[in-house]
């Protein structure tokens, strides 16, 4: 008779010691978003016409069409960073991490990809034959920074466990997001140009693959691969998911350990601070509540979310014949499904490429996701705080 998975069942050492890591940097990282975000919407409605001209400044070389805004370079540049750490954080949950055996992950992927659809089909509902439908991606994605912020804040003796579960689910979501840029933010190709990166990368995998090290091989392939992306038309962030899936397993850890702080603590703070200053002034709950826009990011994060999470993972768990470990229970599960609600940084990405032709919509999307992501910090935190209750039980 063959065993009986179980879900969410004690980390070893290494992976425990790893996990602690990890979450630690987001939790920093989150702190931070919070407040790059909280100092751009005050400055924004304090005098919107400095904050613009700060992030509509333009630096780089026209000629290789890189003369971008400041909240362009944090978008396509900065996020590139924070996209090839989820691409080095996925490889590990491939090879070591929680999604090594194949019946165990398929829970986690399963919510993932259930907390993407849910959301989608809510915002196209309230945006249907319109055209702000295209802002479906929106509220697909989980900010990992934000929402393990909010858990280290409000659920820090939660077992470890159920908190990889979160930075499994957040990571398999980014990755699904990046491919939704991808896919269906893409205007056109430049196929040469696409070639190229395609071969940059096959170069970046031989040398991870033959254990070469030394960042004067990997700076300069990893600023051709950038670019040829970039110039591709398909969006320079998945240059650093691709290049993070690549890296090999021994290195990335030392790596990780360079980069992640860069991304944590600089790269989405500023990208943040280049999103969230929206101006809100004259705005009242009535243009919110008659807005389509905004009630299907905020129903699709506050509702979906959760909906999708916790409901996708527990018909897979009940198809597959798997259950939780025994400390653990689905309102466990469902508190972490709340708390996946937290859209923040790739949310506002998407929502930039979405409405990036009408910037009255994108204000709008951007106060949505900001909206949402406070509703859900809160409802979690308060989840959290029975959870704890009942753990310490």
């Amino acid at each position: 008779m063959s065993r009986k998975t179980k879900l969410f069942e004690r980390a070893s050492k290494g992976q425990t010691r790893w996990l602690g890591n990890a979450l630690r940097n987001e939790t920093t990282g989150g702190i931070l978003l919070l407040v790059a975000a909280l100092v751009a919407i005050i400055w924004a409605n304090l005098d919107f016409g400095s904050y613009s001209s700060l992030k509509d400044y333009k630096i780089g070389f026209a000629d290789l069409h890189l003369e971008l805004s400041l909240g362009k370079w944090a978008a396509d540049g900065l996020l590139a960073i924070f996209f090839f750490v989820a691409g080095m954080e996925l490889k590990h949950e491939l090879v070591v991490g929680s999604l090594r055996d194949k019946s165990v992950a398929a829970v986690p992927i399963a919510a993932a990809l259930g907390g993407m659809i849910f959301p989608a089909v809510i915002y196209t509902a309230f945006n249907f034959n319109q055209p702000s439908a295209s802002g479906w991606g929106i509220p697909m994605a989980t900010d990992i920074a934000f929402a393990l912020a909010v858990l280290a804040v409000a659920g820090r003796s939660l077992p470890i466990e159920l908190r990889a579960f979160l930075l499994t689910l957040a990571v398999v979501d980014d990755l699904g997001a990046i491919i939704v840029i991808a896919i269906f933010y893409t205007a056109q190709l430049n196929l040469l140009a696409l070639a190229v990166a395609a071969g940059a990368l096959f170069i970046f995998g031989m040398l991870q693959k033959k254990n070469v090290t030394g960042w004067y091989f990997y700076l300069p392939l990893a600023g051709i691969i950038w670019y040829t992306i970039h110039e591709s038309g398909i969006h320079a962030t998945v240059a650093g998911v691709a290049m993070g899936l690549l890296m090999n397993l021994k290195q990335s850890d030392k790596v990780m350990h360079a980069v992640h702080p860069i991304s944590a603590g600089f790269a989405v703070p500023v990208f943040a601070f280049f999103s969230a200053g929206v101006y809100v002034q004259g705005l009242s709950i009535e243009d919110v509540a008659g807005s389509s826009v905004a009630l299907g990011i905020i129903f699709g994060l506050v509702l979906g979310k959760p909906l999708g999470v916790v409901g996708t993972a527990w018909l897979m768990a009940r198809f597959t014949k798997a259950s939780l470990a025994k400390e653990l229970s689905w309102w466990d599960v469902a508190t972490i499904g709340i708390l996946a609600g937290v859209g923040f940084t790739v949310s506002l990405l998407i929502n930039e490429l979405a409405f990036k032709s009408n910037e009255d919509i994108a204000s709008m999307g951007t106060l949505a996701v900001l909206i949402a992501s406070t509703v859900a910090a809160v409802l979690a935190a308060i989840a959290l705080q029975f959870r704890k209750r009942a753990h310490a039980r």
